[in-house]
């Protein structure tokens, strides 16, 4: 088997390879980096089996290459990614009190030109960029979750419309507190509702109760993604409770660009193809998911989750645990369900939860991470 490419995504690591002695550079994936800022020095060397991606190059670099292949960015819209998205980069140009910048913001100018140019494009140009956005993307998060361990992975499933008044929120974001303070890496769909709770209760971690609930006294003047206000009171949290001791990580879609982003995960892997999104949330989050109540998404997700589980596709089955008695008995009676069809062995492997106890949750996925 022939070796992978060793991957340059920084300066630092760029400069390493163009001060090397050696006259040939093999076997390399330089991927968003700008070589014309040493320009003498990259054109010392002559470049064999190599990648470049969305780098900048210097004029006749190309004649130095054999066997490369070069992957440009391919508009003025979005580009190809090194390291996933952070709140500040999707939001960058945006006001406060004045919610209509974020159609000039970066967030919404992509949002707009993947709504002129179709959901489902037809642009042969345009649907290659988006597949090489959606590839680096996949590249980056592959690099961020490789410092985890992957039963620290926890993965919150919800729906968009949970209010922020709604006790159901609070909940979800006093769990995720309580969870990141146990050294779990919370993940969601990183959209508003109980995807946003999850990224807050993330941000508080190390927080005392007080704090936590002057958090959602600010959020609860705009309950809905829809009120005009709900970015700006997430903004100012974020600079009302500075952190950079914990991280959380949301995978948004521009499918989806209707509903804002967090700006409470501090990484974020946007996808333009929801399907590879939504498979990749079930596939990370090994170290268990927990279910809140939600509607069709999330009945969609618990079954996805429940196959892979029954095959053990990744090796073992990680816990799935439904938040909300009441809600998963009565209102949306998938437990009883769930449980028949394992008592009849239609699903093998599941292990499943129901509880309404923070502490016991906590308890039940730390239990599942000793395990290894």
């Amino acid at each position: 088997m022939r070796e992978n490419y060793i991957s340059i995504k920084d300066d630092w690591e760029l400069a390493k390879v163009l001060h090397q002695s050696e006259k040939e550079i093999r076997r390399y994936a330089f991927q968003v980096v700008n070589l014309t800022a040493e320009t003498e020095l990259a054109l010392s060397h002559t470049y064999r089996d190599c990648l470049f991606i969305g780098c900048s190059l210097p004029k006749g670099f190309k004649r130095q290459g054999v066997d490369c292949l070069y992957f440009p960015n391919m508009g003025e819209t979005f580009h190809l990614r090194n390291h996933l998205y952070s709140p500040e980069e999707l939001y960058e140009g945006y006001q406060t009190g004045n919610p209509s910048s974020y159609d000039t913001c970066y967030d919404g100018r992509v949002y707009h030109h993947y709504l002129k140019m179709g959901k489902i494009a037809s642009n042969v140009k345009e649907t290659l960029a988006r597949s090489l956005h959606d590839h680096s993307i996949s590249d980056c998060l592959h690099d961020f979750l490789s410092h985890y361990p992957e039963r620290s992975l926890v993965g919150i499933m919800g729906g968009h419309s949970l209010k922020r008044t709604d006790k159901a929120y609070e909940q979800i974001v006093k769990l995720s507190k309580r969870l990141t303070e146990a050294d779990f890496l919370m993940i969601s769909g990183g959209g508003p509702g109980a995807m946003e709770a999850t990224h807050l209760g993330a941000w508080m971690a190390g927080r005392d109760e007080e704090e936590v609930e002057n958090a959602l006294d600010i959020l609860r003047q705009s309950p809905c993604y829809k009120d005009s206000g709900w970015l700006d009171h997430a903004m100012e949290v974020r600079e009302r409770y500075p952190q950079t001791d914990y991280n959380s990580l949301g995978i948004p879609t521009w499918l989806y660009g209707h509903e804002p982003a967090t700006p409470f995960a501090t990484h974020i892997a946007k996808y333009f193809d929801n399907s590879i999104r939504e498979d990749g949330i079930l596939t990370i989050a090994r170290g268990g998911i927990l279910f809140t109540p939600g509607s069709a998404g999330t009945l969609q997700e618990i079954f996805q989750e429940a196959v892979q589980n029954h095959y053990l596709s990744f090796g073992y089955a990680s816990p799935m645990v439904f938040l909300g008695s009441q809600f998963w008995t009565e209102e949306v009676p998938v437990w009883p369900f769930m449980q028949d069809l394992v008592k009849r062995e239609k699903y093998q492997n599941l292990i499943l939860a129901l509880s309404d106890s923070d502490k016991e949750i906590t308890e039940m996925l730390i239990d599942f991470r000793k395990e290894v």
